[in-house]
């Protein structure tokens, strides 16, 4: 790393030769490499970018001239090159930097979640009709298999109509996080087919210019008839006909290259430009480009082999469960219809895709479409589930209530990555479901105890006449017994787990999903301590279980909701709006438990749990103190009774 030792800014890269920027890119790309061995990140995915990073800030005056990258996880060479190069090994852990683009971060990350560079070229043309000056060039970085969804394919729409001056870079490596799919992969595809016309256009074009007196305007009518046969037989058309000037394909790991191509792109003043840029995902590690997929992202690992350095678990992940249970039910019911958004692996549906081909569907980075075509399928019959990440099912809210719910279609929605997901951070906390789908008419709202509840609940949801969501958490079960058949549960039905010992105690405690478990935990250390505690599985945001709730209202002196997830709308909510809805809320003391309105940072999932006091220890220390209030007050009140008498 020496040459890398002294690139503290992207000044320090500008002022080298062009032709030390591959040894640059190499020790960026071996710095993350060893990184990565030790602490995890996206690991394939950065190393695809590495160049592309190293030209951008070559070729850009940055942090004046503008870079926006769609996804944070291809950029950590940018981090590296921007004053972050001694934190990387801090990516993604509780204190440590993002492994995303955080503006509170750095200058140099000028948006977190763009919709292309649109929205900066707008702002600004609005700054520059107050001040004129030199407007500096933006460059919006986007993959391949981001381009098909729909902000993007709108703002790409509007910049070409407004002719924005706009560079968009497209890092074209066939992947999203799985295998690109769709028609625009294969209108990719046959963009790299036609370079062979490029090249060839390009020799001519010299060869005529080269001609004395005449050869410019041999060149220009050539370059007529070029175009018309372009917009009749290439593919490269299409980017054109949408008011983008297309340079491409450049070797997306050759810098000089690049920056050739960036330079170029730069000059164009009158409208926007695509740079398509061909890279390999993993490029530079060997098990990283075999294996692209598994590879995007990944824990620790040995360096030599490529092998996970991980803990084993005796209990399977939630997603494998759901995975094998899925497959279970399809093949016992043909009317099931399995369909993800570009997350197959990460959600278990490459199962049923390897299994049931015909049934199972990626559709790519387009939650809002696999929503609709989930409510096509139920139109005619099919039971259809939408199996996506909690925080990417956000996308499709609308679809969700209109295409959905307002219909009562028999479409149902499996959440992976529910609660708080760990080092990915704040993008990806699936803290907000319980709030965006309680309030949704027809919606069955429910969350498994375990894995073991989790085949319980996915045969409930589909013998269910209607919408149905089912959140679960990421990461290995509690160990639950799987060797028994699914069971169907009566919807709306909790299950008392503990009853508090004799009479039942003064305290009920309501948990939800993934916070069972150690509210059971929690109960234990509260008798120990003298206080008994009645613990019950709630199972369904919506419908409450009404009676049970009423039940525990008007026999406890405290009532205690614990959830993962945002308290504003959650299950305490619904409990508290039913408690009011019958008059007893002044009879008890409610407390809520749960993630506060903030946003919630990248860490160790157990840390950031404890920090919100969301397991056991916080559970019993929250009930016992609130006991322990209670018992003042009614001391405070005796007291204040035997001073009147």
């Amino acid at each position: 790393m020496r040459l890398l030792q002294s690139i503290n800014q992207p000044e320090d890269l500008r002022a080298l030769s062009i032709d030390r920027l591959p040894e640059v890119a190499a020790e960026i790309r071996q710095y993350i490499i060893e990184t990565m061995s030790r602490v995890g990140g996206h690991t394939g995915a950065s190393l695809g970018a590495v160049e592309l990073a190293v030209a951008l800030h070559y070729a850009f005056a940055t942090p004046h001239d503008r870079l926006v990258w769609d996804v944070g996880h291809q950029a950590y060479a940018h981090k590296i090159l921007t004053g972050r190069r001694d934190a990387l090994p801090t990516i993604k852990q509780y204190g440590g930097i993002s492994g995303f683009l955080r503006r509170e971060e750095s200058e140099y990350d000028t948006f977190g979640r763009p919709r292309l560079d649109l929205d900066f070229c707008g702002a600004r043309d609005g700054r520059r009709a107050r001040q004129p000056r030199r407007k500096p060039p933006s460059c919006a970085i986007i993959g391949d298999a981001s381009l098909p969804g729909g902000m993007a394919m709108e703002a790409v729409n509007q910049a070409g109509h407004l002719r924005t001056r706009l560079i968009v870079l497209l890092n074209d490596n066939e992947m999203s996080i799985a295998p690109a799919v769709g028609a625009l992969t294969g209108y990719l595809n046959r963009i790299r087919e036609a370079q062979g016309y490029h090249r060839f256009k390009d020799e001519v074009g010299e060869t005529l210019r080269s001609i004395p007196t005449l050869g410019e305007r041999l060149h220009q009518a050539a370059k007529t008839v070029k175009d018309a046969l372009a917009a009749a037989v290439l593919p490269g058309a299409l980017v054109n006909e949408l008011g983008f000037k297309y340079i491409g394909y450049v070797d997306g790991h050759d810098t000089r290259a690049l920056v050739s191509a960036l330079e170029e792109a730069k000059h164009v003043k009158d409208g926007p430009v695509i740079v398509h840029a061909l890279t390999v995902k993993g490029k530079g590690y060997a098990p990283a480009e075999k294996n692209r997929y598994k590879w995007h992202a990944s824990g620790p690992f040995e360096i030599e082999t490529g092998k996970a350095l991980k803990a084993p678990s005796v209990a399977p992940t939630y997603t494998a469960v759901f995975g094998k249970t899925l497959c279970e039910l399809m093949a016992a019911d043909e009317r099931i219809i399995a369909i993800t958004a570009a997350m197959p692996d990460g959600t278990g549906v490459d199962m049923a895709l390897d299994k049931f081909p015909k049934r199972s569907f990626d559709v790519g980075i387009a939650e809002q479409h696999a929503v609709t075509f989930a409510g096509g399928m139920a139109c005619e019959g099919l039971k259809p589930i939408c199996v996506i990440y909690s925080t990417f099912l956000q996308r499709a809210f609308d679809q969700i209530v209109h295409d959905v719910c307002v219909q009562n279609l028999n479409v149902k929605f499996a959440m992976d990555r529910a609660g708080i997901v760990g080092g990915d951070g704040p993008t990806h906390h699936g803290l907000m479901d319980i709030a965006y789908l309680r309030p949704i008419p027809n919606m069955v709202v429910m969350a498994p105890k375990d894995e073991g509840e989790m085949r319980d609940m996915m045969l409930t949801m589909f013998a269910h006449e209607g919408p149905a969501a089912m959140r679960y958490p990421r990461g290995n079960g509690v160990g639950a017994p799987l060797n028994r058949e699914p069971q169907l549960l009566e919807i709306g039905k909790a299950e008392i787990l503990r009853d508090g010992g004799g009479g039942g105690g003064e305290v009920g405690i309501i948990a939800y999903g993934s916070m069972v478990h150690p509210a059971l935990k929690a109960s234990e250390l509260l008798a120990r301590n003298g206080i008994d505690a009645t613990v019950v599985n709630a199972r369904f945001a919506k419908p409450l279980d009404a009676e049970l709730v009423l039940a525990l209202a008007r026999t406890k002196r405290l009532l205690v909701t614990v959830e993962e997830a945002y308290l504003a709308g959650g299950l305490g909510s619904a409990v508290m709006e039913l408690l009011e809805e019958n008059g007893l809320l002044d009879r008890l003391r409610m407390v809520r438990m749960g993630v506060p309105d903030r946003l919630v940072t990248h860490g160790d999932p157990q840390l950031l749990l404890a920090k919100y006091g969301l397991d056991a220890d916080g559970i019993y220390t929250r009930v016992r103190e609130s006991m322990e209030e209670l018992v003042e007050r009614r001391a405070g009140k005796s007291r204040r009774q035997s001073a009147r008498l």
